[in-house]
């Protein structure tokens, strides 16, 4: 089993959480409730991560963190 980490957003405008997954091309999705965007989230990583069945997975690009930056 693998974990990956997904950078989530609350957009208020539509009234639903936005996630990705940075290190996964193509792995984003949206949800009404936390729960939702999970199970979304899930979903979409299990269809993406059967495109790179012939790759190892330790050759995906691996997150590092977040990093707030300040502009005036």
């Amino acid at each position: 089993m693998k974990t990956f980490t997904a950078y989530i957003e609350y957009d208020p405008d539509t009234k639903l959480y936005v996630g990705i997954i940075p290190t996964i091309p193509g792995a984003h999705s949206q949800g009404e409730t936390l729960d939702e965007l999970q199970n979304n989230l899930k979903e979409v990583l299990e269809l993406c991560l059967e495109e790179y069945e012939a790759l190892e997975l330790d050759s995906l690009p691996r997150f590092v963190g977040l990093q707030q930056i300040e502009v005036s």
